[in-house]
């Protein structure tokens, strides 16, 4: 059986919202989010980078969101979720998995470091601003694909849309937003009402 190490607002929500998707059984091990727990030996041996999530499976122990998605897919998905692996929209569906993580988290940590997580004193409001900036272009970018459905492929609902939906979770958390974006408002909202977000944003 899966178990999922999870700390509350973490990447760890994808993970668990994926397997409520696909009714996966799993255990949720929840772990302190400080700063002392995830430096030690304890964490680093399931996590060297002393994040949140981890994952263990049949002695297998993984430490990254995104790969764990995979996995899961490859190994319990039986074709749902995604689109046929090799095609040309399992290629997009690739895209805005990897878009979701390494071009848009990235500046939403920005703002969250320098307006939340760091004490004021090392706060750096022109970090801040710069990240509110760069998430919102990428934001539009987003929006504008919705032109084309109510989720990020054809097809309809997938992984993809998990992927994002966490990070959209988190530019809501600091406070980044546009109504200008007005296709991506409705499809956020459609993904917070799937039951399975709800139960993975509340574990």
């Amino acid at each position: 059986m899966l178990t999922i190490y999870h700390a509350a607002g973490t990447r760890s929500m994808r993970v668990i919202w994926l397997c409520h998707e696909l009714d996966l059984p799993l255990t949720i091990e929840t772990v302190p989010f400080t700063a002392e727990f995830r430096a030690s030996d304890e964490w680093r041996a399931k996590s060297p980078s002393g994040k949140v999530p981890a994952m263990e499976d049949d002695g297998l122990v993984m430490f990254e969101s995104g790969a764990m998605v995979d996995y899961i897919l490859d190994r319990y998905g039986e074709g749902r979720l995604r689109p046929l692996p090799g095609s040309h929209e399992d290629a997009i569906y690739r895209q805005w998995c990897w878009f979701a993580e390494a071009t848009l988290a990235r500046p939403i940590g920005d703002v969250a470091q320098h307006t939340h997580v760091r004490a004021p004193e090392d706060r750096i409001p022109a970090v801040a601003d710069d990240g509110r900036a760069r998430a919102l272009t990428f934001m539009r970018v987003v929006n504008d694909r919705l032109s084309e459905g109510n989720y990020l492929l054809p097809s309809g609902f997938s992984a993809a849309d998990i992927m994002m939906g966490y990070s959209l979770m988190l530019a809501e958390r600091v406070g980044i937003s546009d109504p200008s974006l007005d296709r991506l408002g409705v499809y956020f909202s459609m993904l917070k009402a799937r039951s399975h977000y709800q139960t993975a944003a509340s574990a």
